[in-house]
Formats: structure tokens, sequence, C-alpha cells
């Protein structure tokens, strides 16, 4: 008897999430039409027990805020990347019954990033202290960053990113966010702060020609602060192209279907954001 497979993203909150329709999209193109992918609504104290309940018919799970360091904790074996950064964005479900870790928003980034035009061991800052500022750190020494500058709200936010950094060969240059403004003139800047947080730097940024910003942000788009980026002519790049690109690797993680019809699923994000 054939099993229908399941997979699906988890967070809280999550009804605003286009996974499912990314997945759906890439489930479809290749012919895997007993499989599906929904969302789940799930706080970080309950993920240990929602991932215990999972039955054998599961693929894996996509995780996101504010799941991504606890997800780590519940895998038996984890990439390389995901140990290094403490996050995972992803839970693959192995014949055994336990789980694998991985950050496909490390690669992800990479791919954003040097499509925009990033190259060369670029400076770097990153606005935010969290699972995502995690794999930023992450994407900035796989592009040849040494050292990256962090912003925060909290000081001591920049402190629980020092193991991820160590362990990455970076080091961390840390500003209050009071002085945010002042440290855009770097090759990349990375914000991964909740909505509304960076609004207020939009007209404070004196912007710098050559600069690529990533606002990891996708709903509301465009973003105050990506609108002053790209009327100033800079490179922006959004959580649309980082949604789509991690995606293709939880996609291969969880189907075994390498590589990810990465047109189908690209259209399909594109239909949806459009109508949001």
């Amino acid at each position: 008897m054939t099993v229908n497979r399941r997979a699906a993203v988890c967070g809280k909150p999550i009804g605003h999430s286009l996974s499912p329709v990314i997945h759906a999209a890439g489930f479809a193109a290749v012919g895997l039409l007993d499989w599906s992918y929904t969302a789940i609504e799930c706080a970080e104290a309950e993920l240990p027990q929602l991932v215990a309940g999972l039955g054998p018919e599961w693929a894996g799970l996509s995780l996101t805020m504010p799941l991504k360091e606890t997800a780590l904790t519940l895998a038996a074996e984890a990439s390389p990347v995901a140990v290094a950064t403490g996050a995972a964005n992803t839970l693959v479900r192995r014949d055994d019954g336990t789980w694998f870790a991985d950050n496909t928003d490390v690669p992800g980034m990479v791919r954003v990033l040097s499509d925009a035009g990033l190259s060369g061991s670029p400076s770097v800052t990153v606005l935010g202290g969290g699972g995502t500022a995690r794999a930023a750190l992450a994407a900035a020494a796989a592009l040849g960053a040494t050292g990256v500058t962090v912003v925060t709200r909290r000081p001591e936010a920049r402190a629980e990113l020092a193991p991820a950094a160590a362990a990455l060969g970076l080091t961390i240059a840390g500003v209050d966010w009071a002085d945010a403004a002042s440290v855009f003139d770097a090759d990349a800047v990375i914000s991964t702060v909740p909505k509304g947080a960076a609004d207020g730097l939009a007209l404070r940024v004196a912007w710098r020609p050559g600069t690529v910003l990533f606002d990891a942000i996708y709903d509301p788009w465009p973003t105050p602060l990506a609108a002053a980026a790209s009327a100033n002519g800079v490179r922006v790049v959004s959580g649309l192209d980082l949604l789509l690109a991690q995606a293709l690797g939880q996609f291969e993680h969880f189907t075994g279907v390498r590589p990810a019809p990465e047109a189908a699923m690209r259209e399909a994000l594109i239909a949806a954001a459009g109508v949001r």
C-alpha cells in the first residue's frame, strides 16, 4: 500500500508562510502527486512533542522563527553548517526514525548574494542577532569574509553570536543599534531583524554605490529600508529570494530529487507573492 508522504513548515506565527505554495509546486512538477506540504503553528516549547509524534509518512520539516535553535537539539546528526551556526531550518526524517538537521539558509544566502554580485572577501554588516543572523555570519564566511560588523538592539545578543562566529573563523565588531546607520558603508548589509525594526533607518543611511542590501523580510515588500536603498541605486535582494533558494535545498533533502524543479517553484512563488 502506498503511503502518502508529508512535510510541513513550522513556526509561530506561520499563517503568512509561502513555503507550502513553493513545495507543492515542486511536488507537482516532478510527479510526486501523493506528497503534501502544510503549515503548522508551533511555539518553541511545543516543538519537541510535535516532532516526537510524527510518523514514518513524514519526510521532513522546515523550521522558521522561533524554532531554529531548538530544532538542532532534536536531531541525532547535523550538518557541519548547522552545528557551526547553532541553528537548523531543516529536519529530515531518516529510515531509522531519527532526524538529521541542516541549515539551508546558509547556501541560500550565499547564492542570492553571489547572484547580486558579491564576491572577493566582502565587508559585511549584519543587523540582528537571531537564528537568521547566524546564517548570515556563515554566508559571509563562505563568501570569504574574515570579520563581520554586527548591529543589535540588545548588546547581549552579540555575545550570543560569539560561539557561531568562533566556529566559523570570524571576528565580530559589535555596534549598538543607535549607531546602525554609521556602518552601512559595506559591500553587503544583511538585515535579519523583524518587520518594522529597521524602518527608522531608511532616512538615516548614506547609501554607498556598490553596496548590496539583503533584507530578509518579504511581507510586506518593499520595506522602507529596501525602498530607500533601491531609490539610491543600491542593489536589493529580498526574503523572497532567500525563501526560494533555501527551499530548493529542503526539497532535495525531503524528496531525494536533484536538482529541485526551480523554475516551477519560482513561478509559483512569484504568482503567490504578487497577490499578497
